[in-house]
C-alpha cells in the first residue's frame, strides 16, 4: 500500500513538504555560519565566551594538529568528554581533518571502553584528564596511539607521556590539507547504541545525514526560532545523539549561542538560567521534572525559556502541564533514534499538539506502521505495529555489522523496533519497545500505558514498569516508584489506584518503592538494570 503522507496536510504554508539538503560537509556547515555570524557568541562556558570566529580558528588548529600527527581521511578519532568548548573543537576539527568521529560515553568502564575502541579501531582519542588512568589500563589492548587530555579546570601541567589539549594544538603548522568529501557517502560520526540487547552497534551517520537533520529541524521550528538570536541551554550530553543534534549541530547551523554545562546539576542549571537567560532548552523528562519540583524555581527567571524539545524518554502528561504552567514555555515532545541522526518526529508548534504522542514527521521524512510479524503489511490508523521510517537522516548502516544492517534497513526503510500507532492525521504514539513488551497470561501489556497511570497518582514522582518471570502467568507486572518528598503511599494504595484506570491484567502485582531509579547519563530510566536485578533475586 502506498504511504499517503497524510500528515503533510497539517503543515502550514511556511513549513515546506520537501526541503533541499545542501550538498555540504558538516565542517562546511560551520563555515557558512561563521560567514554570517562570525562575531556572535558561539559558546558560553562558566564565564568564558567564544565567538564563532574564535571557534573556527581553534577548529582549524586542531585539524592541522591531527594531520601533523598522521591522521588521514577515514581514520577514527574518539571523543570521550563531557560538554565543554574542547568537545566542539575536537568534533569539528576531526571532521575537518577528514576523520570519522567516534562518540564515547565518559561513563564507560574499562571493559566497555576496550570493546568500543577495538570495534572502531580508533588510533586517536580526546578524553577528560580524570579518565586517563582508565584508558591507560586498557590501551595496550587497543589501537590507540595518540592521547589528548582535556582538563575543565586550569590547564594541567604536562607530566604525562601524552598531549594535553593545549600542547596538542602547538603541533599545527597553520595549514589544513583539504579533504575531498562526498557528503552522501562519507561517514562523519560513529554513534554507538547502548548495547542493551547485546553488543553495542556503531550507527554510521554520514555528513549528509547530520546536515539533513539540522536543516529538517530548523524548517520544522523556524517560526518559533530566529537564526543568530537564540541561546540554547546545552546540558544534554553532546556525546549522546540527541545532544549532538538538538544542541550542538542545530546551534551551529542556526548561529545560536550554546550555554554549555558538563552535567545536569539542578542548582547549577537554575543559576545558569538566571544568569544567561537561555531561550531554548532541549532536554529529557527527568530534567524538566527536577526543575518543576524545585520549590523556588520561579525565582531563577525560568520564564526566559520559550521552547523545549523533549526526547529520549516518554513525557508524562502531568509533568508537561506543570512545567509549562511554571515557565510559560512550550514543550514539544519528539522522537528519534541513533540510526536517524536522530530526529524524525515532533509535536508541531504550528498546529495541534497532542500530548502522549511524538507528533508528526519532520520535512522529508516518510513513515508508516507495519505488522510486527512480517513488517510487510501497513496497518490501518489506530492499530498497533512497528514504526518504520525513510528519509535523508537515516544512517548508512552499522559499522562492520552486515547482518544487523540488513535486518534494520530493508528496501530503504529503517525498522525502528518501536511499537506504535498512528492516528488519521499522522500523529504517532510510541507504545513501547518490542523488547519491553510484557506478555502476561497471553495478554500483551505495554509498560508505558501503566506508567502514564502511575504518574497521575499524586504521590508518584518517578515510575517505571517491567515484566518479571511468573510460573503461572509467564510474566507479571512489577512497578518501581520514587515518591514525591513527604508522601507515604503504600503498595495497596498504588494497586487500587491502578485498578480504577486499567484492566485487571495490567495492574502491577508487585510495587517496589525506591529512593532513586537507575538512569543513563541523559536521564533515561534503565529498565534493563531493573530487569537484571529482578532476575538475580528470583
Amino acid at each position: 500500500m502506498k504511504n499517503p503522507k497524510h500528515w503533510l496536510a497539517t503543515y502550514p504554508v511556511h513549513v515546506p513538504n520537501e526541503v533541499e539538503i545542501p550538498p555540504i560537509s558538516v565542517p562546511e556547515m560551520l563555515h557558512k555560519t561563521v560567514e554570517l555570524f562570525g562575531e556572535h557568541e558561539a559558546v558560553s562556558f562558566y564565564g568564558n565566551s567564544y565567538t564563532y570566529n574564535e571557534i573556527a580558528r581553534l577548529v582549524g588548529e586542531f585539524a592541522s594538529s591531527l594531520q601533523q600527527a598522521g591522521v588521514q581521511k577515514g581514520d577514527r578519532v574518539a571523543i570521550m568528554l563531557p560538554n565543554c568548548p574542547q568537545y566542539l573543537v575536537s568534533f569539528y576539527g576531526a571532521l575537518t581533518a577528514g576523520a570519522i568521529v567516534t562518540q564515547v560515553n565518559p561513563m564507560l568502564v574499562e571493559r566497555e571502553l576496550e570493546y568500543l575502541l577495538n570495534d572502531c579501531e580508533a588510533e586517536t582519542i580526546v578524553l577528560l584528564h580524570a579518565l586517563y588512568p582508565r584508558l591507560k589500563a586498557i590501551q595496550i589492548k587497543t589501537s590507540i596511539k595518540n592521547i589528548i587530555t582535556v582538563s575543565l579546570q586550569s590547564p594541567v601541567t604536562n607530566q604525562l607521556e601524552d598531549d594535553t589539549f593545549e600542547s596538542f594544538l602547538t603541533r599545527q603548522n597553520g595549514q589544513v590539507h583539504p579533504i575531498e568529501c562526498e557528503p552522501e557517502h562519507d561517514i562523519a560520526v560513529l554513534q554507538y547504541t547502548g548495547g542493551t540487547t547485546g553488543r553495542a552497534k556503531g550507527a554510521m551517520l554520514t555528513h549528509r545525514n547530520i546536515v539533513a537533520n539540522a536543516v529538517q529541524t530548523y524548517q520544522f521550528f523556524k517560526e518559533e526560532i530566529e537564526k543568530g538570536q537564540e541561546k540554547c541551554l546545552t546540558v544534554l550530553p553532546l556525546f549522546h545523539v540527541f545532544g549532538m543534534s538538538a544542541c550542538m549541530n542545530l546551534s551551529i547551523y542556526c548561529g545560536y549561542s550554546m550555554i554549555m554545562l558538563p552535567r545536569f546539576d539542578l542548582e547549577e542549571v537554575l543559576e545558569t538560567i538566571k544568569r544567561e537567560q537561555p531561550s531554548l532548552f532541549p532536554g529529557v523528562p527527568t530534567m524538566y521534572m527536577a526543575i518543576t519540583s524545585h520549590p523556588r524555581a520561579e525565582e531563577y527567571g525560568i520564564e526566559s525559556i520559550r521552547l523545549c524539545n523533549s526526547g529520549s524518554a516518554p513525557m508524562p502528561l502531568e509533568l508537561l502541564r506543570e512545567f509549562e504552567w511554571k515557565t510559560g514555555a512550550k514543550i514539544l515532545e519528539g522522537y528519534g533514534l541513533s540510526e536517524a541522526s536522530p530526529s524524525t518526529h515532533c509535536n508541531p508548534a504550528f498546529a495541534e499538539r497532542k500530548p502522549g504522542t511524538v507528533g508528526i514527521g519532520l520535512p522529508e521524512t516518510e513513515y508508516k506502521i507495519v505488522d510486527v510479524a512480517t513488517g510487510t503489511q501497513e496497518v490501518p490508523p489506530g492499530r498497533l505495529g512497528e514504526l518504520i521510517i525513510r528519509g535523508p537522516q537515516v544512517m548508512k548502516g552499522y559499522w562492520n555489522m552486515i547482518e544487523e544492517t540488513a535486518a534494520t534497513l530493508r528496501d530503504g526503510w529503517l525498522f525502528t523496533g518501536d511499537i506504535a500507532r498512528m492516528d488519521k492525521e499522522g500523529y504517532v504514539s510510541i507504545v513501547d519497545r518490542k523488547k519491553d513488551l510484557i506478555i502476561a497470561s497471553g495478554y500483551n501489556v505495554y509498560p508505558r500505558e501503566i506508567e502514564e497511570v502511575l504518574y497521575e497518582h499524586p504521590s508518584v514522582q518517578e515510575a517505571v514498569v517491567i515484566g518479571i518471570q511468573d510460573d503461572y502467568r509467564g510474566e507479571t507486572v512489577k512497578a518501581f516508584i520514587v515518591q514525591r518528598p513527604g508522601n507515604t503511599a503504600d503498595p495497596d494504595e498504588i494497586k487500587g489506584f491502578c485498578r480504577q484506570h486499567l484492566a485487571a491484567f495490567k495492574v502491577p502485582e508487585i510495587v517496589e518503592f525506591r529512593e532513586e531509579l537507575p538512569k543513563t547519563n541523559v536521564g533515561k530510566i534503565l529498565r534493563r538494570v531493573l530487569r537484571e536485578e529482578s532476575i538475580k533475586k528470583q
